[in-house]
């Protein structure tokens, strides 16, 4: 729910949500449904959509589109999770990035937002 595309649509989506008239920005939901076969289904997962504007619901109805969505269900597989790292059968090093000490959490949460130097996740260490 925060991508972007190209054209007007994007700057749209852009300002109704400043004027927080809607709250996230739907391009790749869109973009699914329309290029979705008819008959297809749509799935979201692990975003969450609040309010948005400019929904294709007659491309749904017209397609015959299911749609579904959920959260990750993060909690229920966190035990086997940390059973395989704990035999580093899975590794997770690459995921930390971009580590930095905890006092520097607003610049990493900057970071992470624009993107800057490639970061996807930011990693705090308390006392680092």
């Amino acid at each position: 729910m925060e991508a972007h595309s190209p054209g007007p649509l994007h700057v749209y989506d852009q300002v109704k949500q400043q004027l927080r008239l809607q709250t996230d920005r739907p391009t790749a939901v869109r973009e699914a449904i329309y290029a979705c076969r008819k008959g297809g289904s749509v799935f979201t997962h692990g975003v969450f959509g609040g309010v948005v504007d400019k929904f294709p619901l007659g491309a749904v109805m017209n397609k015959a589109l299911t749609l579904r969505g959920a959260q990750q269900h993060g909690h229920r597989y966190i035990p086997e999770i940390l059973d395989l790292m704990s035999r580093d059968e899975v590794r997770t090093e690459h995921l930390a990035a971009h580590v930095m000490p905890l006092d520097d959490g607003p610049r990493g949460y900057r970071m992470f937002k624009e993107k800057e130097h490639g970061c996807v996740r930011a990693v705090f260490r308390p006392n680092a």
